[in-house]
């Protein structure tokens, strides 16, 4: 729907008489105005794709789609580049600050979307990801049946990745060094954190250039754990410059 997947939820045993009892029940944060509104515009579907009504009974056990939507989503003012395109990949120059799936509080505003509606690809699918907040190419399946093929290249490590940060120079860290952690959701709401035992994320960094306190690193993991970068940076004393997540949490991003 203009570009947007569907998102879905399984329906378990319990006491509502109808799907849209269950979903203003379920999503208490969504009006059953706004879900009404959804169903009128055909925005609920069966697990078989079949419009649903006000009164279509609950069954449970089985799935319903529903296509999300955002009362306002302000356009991200940063543009992609599709670098090149043929009938299996399409590859891109992501910007800073747009996100590459639907997520929070972000659907139309994200590459994934913008490159269905801008190509005309629906099975679209990314292979990989960057954070929201990284600029970096991202490549795309163009047949489904083929993006496994491309992930498992990823997971393999047969693709191998570079990154380059701004972040601050310490004069006693001797570079280049591979760096090895055991990386663990923390605590504290989206970020990862250090444990003692056996590393499971690693990474190569070193140094390209230094200016006053600041320095640009390139940073090559070999590992793909989540924020692997941001936090291994934030544990060397070196946090990425301008990060909202690590070391400290900001409140802007803890909203997202």
């Amino acid at each position: 729907m203009d570009g947007v997947g569907p998102s879905s939820v399984a329906l378990p045993p319990g006491p509502w008489k109808t799907i849209l009892d269950f979903l203003a029940e379920r999503f208490a944060n969504i009006s059953r105005t706004e879900w009404l509104d959804r169903i009128s515009r055909a925005a609920v579907l069966t697990g078989l794709g079949e419009r649903i009504t006000e009164h279509t009974p609950y069954q449970p056990h089985t799935k319903i789609f529903y296509y999300r939507q955002l009362a306002t989503e302000p356009r991200i003012p940063f543009d992609e580049i599709v670098l090149f395109q043929d009938e299996h990949l399409v590859v891109v120059d992501k910007p800073h600050f747009l996100p590459v799936m639907p997520s929070g509080n972000y659907v139309q505003e994200t590459l994934l979307v913008r490159l269905k509606r801008k190509l005309g690809i629906d099975m679209l699918a990314p292979i990989h990801r960057i954070d929201r907040d990284t600029a970096g190419i991202v490549l795309f399946a163009v047949q489904p049946q083929e993006r496994a093929r491309y992930a498992a290249l990823f997971r393999q490590r047969e693709v191998s990745k570079t990154y380059q940060a701004i972040a601050p120079w310490r004069s006693d860290l001797q570079l280049p060094l591979v760096y090895r952690s055991r990386l663990v959701r923390s605590a504290t709401y989206m970020q990862m954190h250090a444990i003692e035992g056996t590393p499971n994320s690693e990474t190569t960094i070193e140094l390209i250039e230094v200016r006053d306190q600041l320095a640009r690193y390139g940073l090559s993991p070999l590992t793909g754990k989540r924020h692997q970068l941001r936090a291994q940076m934030a544990e060397l004393k070196i946090p990425i410059l301008n990060d909202p997540i690590y070391p400290t949490l900001a409140p802007t991003a803890a909203a997202e």
